[in-house]
């Protein structure tokens, strides 16, 4: 079905991108002990180059920022390097691909830290739940409260990764204030408990948010940089009775910037705190100018929808493009989808589990000569 809303070509930041799919951010913990992108991680990207954009995994943006096993960092000139030799394959894949900047904040743990607590808005710790750390899996720290200082420190080295992202030759960044990392720990009334500028009111819990864009804007044109959000989400202990007020204010703010795409997690799949109707893409469109991806546990059909009625411009899949390295050609054609009910392999290892799954076409003929023999 190649009239598809979801393989229309659109414009952003000046680039043409193929379609209407974007490849999600997802930690998958292959980028080894020292955190510097490899091989098997530029593999699995120009596997899913067909995407309209590919957003990285998250990736620190220092070494306070890090907070899960292996996961891939863009402070020091290895890490640079190491993304730089993806981005050139991805590239003449064809592809185009935009790093996530992130830092976890409270949801680390000392052991990726040398014994040192993690900071957060405010000392209030993840509840419910346990991280995997270098030495196994422990439960959640009660983090120190960031001070004026962490707080400096933290935006220049969103700064500094910015400016390490325009080095590797990225199209863009995104900034990842979602999912309960420290951007939205500072944004949420829950886990920012603060009593200075930057707790309290909208303004002052946005505050945080909003120096972190003007660094990053000093480095990137506003159109090449896009942000992360996730208003319905209840991961890493989120989710406040005025989410909607906070919400709505802050993609107003970010409007003000004219910054290039609004990354929505409108979906529920990830988990909902339950504190009100579910925020919408229509809500965020009548929002923001820019252009719009929604995501979480989006079908092709609800896909297809968002995007004929106006509501996103873009649509993210993550899980589904994990089985299927080709799924703008099974979606463009009605293939069957490998499903994606084994995630013992997903999230570290080596290629087991991440570029060993086969496109259609490769399963498909593999069939056809197994049934000539």
């Amino acid at each position: 079905m190649t009239d598809s809303a979801l393989f229309q070509p659109i414009e952003w930041a000046g680039k043409t991108l193929q379609n209407r799919m974007v490849l999600a951010p997802m930690t998958r913990g292959r980028a080894g002990n020292e955190n510097i992108p490899n091989k098997i991680m530029g593999d699995q990207y120009v596997q899913r180059a067909d995407a309209g954009l590919i957003i990285s995994e998250a990736t620190s943006i220092s070494p306070e920022g890090v907070g899960w096993v292996n996961a891939p960092g863009i402070y020091t000139d290895e890490m640079v390097e190491g993304w730089r030799s993806i981005i050139n394959r991805v590239h003449n894949a064809g592809g185009k691909i935009v790093l996530q900047l992130w830092h976890t904040g409270r949801a680390s743990h000392s052991d990726f830290h040398n014994g040192e607590l993690p900071f957060s808005a405010s000392a209030i710790k993840i509840e419910g739940d346990e991280i995997h750390t270098p030495k196994g899996k422990k439960p959640y720290e009660v983090p120190r409260a960031m001070t004026a200082d962490d707080i400096q420190r933290t935006v220049e080295d969103f700064k500094k990764a910015a400016i390490n992202a325009k080095a590797a030759g990225f199209d863009g960044i995104e900034v990842h204030a979602a999912n309960g990392y420290l951007i939205n720990q500072f944004l949420d009334s829950r886990s920012n408990q603060r009593d200075d500028a930057y707790g309290g009111s909208l303004e002052n819990r946005y505050r945080f948010l909003s120096e972190v864009m003007d660094a990053v804007l000093s480095v990137w044109p506003a159109q090449d940089v896009g942000v992360r959000l996730s208003p319905n989400g209840v991961f890493n202990d989120m989710g406040a009775d005025d989410y909607r007020e906070t919400f709505t204010y802050v993609a107003q703010q970010l409007n003000k910037l004219k910054v290039g795409y609004l990354h929505v997690m409108d979906g529920l799949a990830f988990g909902f705190h339950e504190r009100g109707e579910p925020m919408t893409l229509a809500e965020f469109r009548a929002l923001f100018d820019g252009l719009i991806i929604g995501n979480c546990g989006y079908t092709k059909e609800e896909a297809e929808k968002r995007i004929s009625d106006g509501d996103g411009d873009m649509i993210a899949f993550g899980r589904p493009w994990i089985t299927n390295p080709d799924l703008p050609t099974r979606f463009k054609n009605d293939y069957p989808l490998t499903p994606f009910d084994d995630p013992s392999t997903w999230y570290g290892g080596d290629e087991e589990g991440y570029t060993d799954y086969e496109t259609y076409e490769e399963s498909s003929g593999k069939e056809a000569m197994s049934s000539l023999t």
